[in-house]
């Protein structure tokens, strides 16, 4: 990791990536304990470690890492997506837009 993204990191680590990432992580616990929502709580972890530590990572479209389509994109993660924003989205989002208005002012 280059210099630069490590002295973001960390900045951002103290200004509010740290405090969002453990949101997502609680929110991966929670859904872990669910049934319904065990298949989001991998997704919400990954979310999280790019969350925390956000410069310097590339995000990679899964059907060009494996050759194969995601199955999020059709009717059933459509599906899947309205039940992550009912459960747990809304609030991730909310802390998210809480913390950058709170960056914003300062």
């Amino acid at each position: 990791m280059a210099p630069v993204s490590i002295l973001l990191n960390i900045l951002w680590i103290v200004f509010g990536g740290l405090w969002m990432a453990a949101a997502w992580v609680i929110a991966a616990f929670i859904m872990a304990i669910t049934i319904i929502g065990l298949p989001w709580a991998g997704a919400a972890l990954n979310i999280a470690v790019y969350t925390l530590l956000p410069f310097g990572q590339r995000a990679v479209r899964r059907d060009s890492l494996t050759g194969r389509p995601d199955i999020g994109t059709g009717p059933l993660g459509l599906i899947g997506n309205v039940i992550w924003l009912l459960l747990a989205g809304w609030w991730l989002a909310l802390g998210h837009i809480v913390t950058a208005i709170a960056l914003a002012v300062t």
